[in-house]
């Protein structure tokens, strides 16, 4: 994550400098596009607010309908939903169940990381190995995809019709608050 920014960072000051030292100068214009300084600012945005998720999104996320956090979203509207305190009970487990496994499936991903960067380093590079840790690595994260599918679904199970209803207009509805910050967990529901 840290060469995306990195890169991003470096494109930035690249075209700022070239519209600022260009042939002809034109001094009335200021030397980056008013579109790119929005740009930047919700980039920045993202990046201190979701950990990087948004920015992720950008690069070429999931589709925006998996990616909602919909066990929050029913917790955070339990009035509005009407959820009993079984269902509220029933749906923080399945959170926190999911959160713990996000959390150890993220260590696991580090590590063979790690693993890949030091694979990578050695002179000549084994190809066989790196490829089975970089296999590995997407093995973990399709896992970790699998068990939040899993997990909202199971949640959405313990809705009645009439609360799956209101909670489709409810995350069909845009947020007004923005997220909060979270933690390194790449996957938090």
């Amino acid at each position: 994550m840290r060469k995306y920014v990195t890169l991003f960072v470096l494109a930035v000051l690249l075209v700022a400098y070239g519209a600022g030292h260009s042939a002809d100068p034109d001094r009335s214009r200021p030397p980056v596009p008013p579109e790119w300084v929005e740009l930047w600012d919700r980039f920045q945005r993202a990046v201190m607010e979701r950990g990087g998720q948004q920015v992720r999104d950008w690069l070429g996320g999931r589709d925006a309908r998996e990616n909602r956090p919909i066990i929050s979203i029913m917790l955070n509207n339990r009035e509005r939903l009407g959820l009993t305190e079984d269902q509220i009970k029933k749906l923080e487990q399945i959170r926190d169940n999911f959160e713990r496994q996000s959390i150890r499936n993220d260590a696991e991903a580090r590590i063979v990381e790690l693993d890949i960067a030091a694979l990578l380093e050695s002179e000549p590079v084994d190809l066989a190995k790196v490829e089975a840790k970089v296999h590995e690595a997407e093995k973990l994260r399709a896992d970790l995809r699998i068990a939040r599918i899993r997990a909202v679904e199971q949640a959405r199970s313990l809705l009645n019709a009439e609360q799956k209803k209101k909670l489709e207009e409810l995350s069909a509805a845009p947020r007004s608050t923005p997220p909060r910050a979270s933690s390194n967990a790449p996957a938090k529901e």
